[in-house]
């Protein structure tokens, strides 16, 4: 376990998985809630900035017709894989950085 604590008062580890455990909703909360922690500012925007592509994925595959649903399926399959490895890669304090997204969220932490 990290013996870093956030703004919250969360170990960094936990208060980064609990932005990929609450989709989209954690990554607000702790990028509102977090003052110091740069570990735990990243995996916020990264949560934010993922899920909110997924989101919009997901509402572009139901104006497809007939393959519409193909591709919301396998976009699902995919989300739930990716949000298992973030929670994981943030529990185990990894600065894991998913492609594109990551390098965004890393770019943006630097100028805080």
């Amino acid at each position: 376990m990290s013996p870093f604590k956030s703004s919250t008062g969360l170990p960094d580890n936990i208060a980064g998985a609990l932005c990929y455990f609450f989709p989209f909703i954690g990554g607000v909360v702790f990028l509102a809630l977090e003052k110091r922690n740069r570990f735990v500012l990243f995996h916020a925007l990264q949560s934010l900035l993922t899920f909110g592509v997924l989101m919009i994925l997901h509402v572009l595959t139901g104006f497809i017709p007939f393959l519409g649903s193909l591709l919301s399926a396998i976009l699902s399959l995919c989300s739930f894989a990716i949000w298992l490895l973030m929670i994981y890669q943030a529990l185990s304090s990894r600065w894991y950085k998913l492609p594109w997204v990551g390098d965004i969220a890393e770019s943006q932490i630097r100028h805080l």
